[in-house]
């Protein structure tokens, strides 16, 4: 079986890239499970189509996630490309139908529905015939 320096393995994932990297040091988070859940991460490199994040301690990242970069304000759709403890290297998905906000707009969101729908209970308690 080939083996692989650690230098010839990331040599080999530079030219799968289609887009350079940019060496980041941005603090950044992870929201997933519809976005209840978050865990926090630095951004090591980014680039359009993809980012390296590192994690406090090891962990095995959801599938699907959104990452955002606090700095900037942005989220982005990624897709958890490989893992390996405290690192795991992300593809960001394109633009799509549904743009993707923050996830303190998402609790916001979720907490106007649930208001909503608990004045139409009321609303309807008070007016039924009795």
């Amino acid at each position: 079986m080939l083996q692989l320096s650690g230098a010839s393995k990331r040599d080999l994932v530079e030219d799968r890239r289609k887009r350079h990297r940019q060496r980041t040091y941005l603090c950044g988070r992870i929201a997933f499970d519809n976005r209840s859940s978050t865990m926090n991460c630095l951004i090591r490199n980014l680039s359009q189509d993809g980012a390296l994040l590192e994690f406090a301690g090891p962990v095995i990242p959801p599938h699907e996630t959104d990452i955002s970069i606090l700095s900037r304000g942005e989220s982005r759709r990624a897709r958890l490309i490989w893992c390996d403890s405290v690192r795991a290297g992300f593809a960001i998905d394109g633009p799509s139908a549904h743009p993707v906000i923050s996830i303190e707009t998402a609790r916001l969101i979720r907490k106007l529905k649930a208001d909503r729908a608990a004045l139409a209970k009321r609303v309807a308690a008070l007016t039924e015939p009795m």
